[in-house]
């Protein structure tokens, strides 16, 4: 997994999100005017419109899929880095070079006027609201069908790298970064019953699993879409 850090608010040029609730709202010294009307600042309209003029940026935007994905020669074998995620009963693929950390699940705050189904709201990361998604509705999943055991579950946040800036999607559960051998991944099409066919590249047995393994272009164009 890559150390590095993405800017939260996209692109130089444009002016910066004032991000008032962490200076004077409920995240700061708490002494903002507006306080004893709205109680917390996400039921607040400069809230509401900076969230708005957030994903304004977004959809200015739109990801270009084209480079393939970061492969090394691995005892004299392909691999490609991979982080294996959980969605339901579903397990599946992305290569790392496409996310840029695996956080803590935080709260996400819903917008009104939703501009699609698949858009949850936004949350709140490292002082910025990024813009939060459902990958469940953009891979048409099932929803539910939680594995059930003894076993601890943490659910987790995905952070997306994307050309106009991070993109948070939450998941039921993170195995973990597993090094796939390319040979080893099989064509879609011979898989009936592949989970998300439309963004899948492969499918990888791993530990007993089946991995979907997915198209990280195809997935961020379809999470850009999402907010325009």
């Amino acid at each position: 997994m890559t150390d590095s850090r993405l800017p939260l608010i996209a692109t130089d040029h444009l002016l910066p999100v004032d991000d008032c609730w962490n200076r004077i709202g409920v995240h700061g010294d708490k002494s903002c005017e507006r306080l004893a009307a709205h109680v917390h600042c996400r039921n607040c309209e400069v809230h509401a419109a900076a969230a708005t003029l957030l994903l304004d940026r977004y959809a200015l935007v739109r990801d270009e899929a084209g480079e393939s994905p970061d492969a090394e020669e691995e005892d004299g074998r392909t691999r490609r880095s991979t982080l294996v995620f959980r969605l339901g009963e579903e397990w599946l693929g992305l290569p790392t070079r496409s996310l840029a950390e695996v956080a803590a699940v935080s709260p996400i705050h819903s917008l009104p006027h939703q501009r699609s189904l698949a858009l949850l709201g936004v949350t709140n990361v490292r002082g910025a609201l990024v813009a939060c998604l459902s990958l469940v509705e953009l891979l048409g999943l099932e929803k539910g069908g939680d594995i059930a055991g003894e076993r601890r579950i943490v659910p987790r946040m995905l952070i997306f790298s994307s050309q106009g800036g991070p993109l948070v999607a939450p998941v039921d559960e993170v195995d973990g970064v597993h090094r796939i051998p390319l040979d080893a991944v099989v064509d879609p099409g011979r898989a009936p019953d592949l989970a998300a066919r439309q963004f899948a590249i492969g499918v990888v047995n791993l530990s007993g699993r089946s991995i979907t393994l997915l198209d990280e272009g195809l997935l961020l164009q379809a999470m850009a879409r999402s907010l325009a």
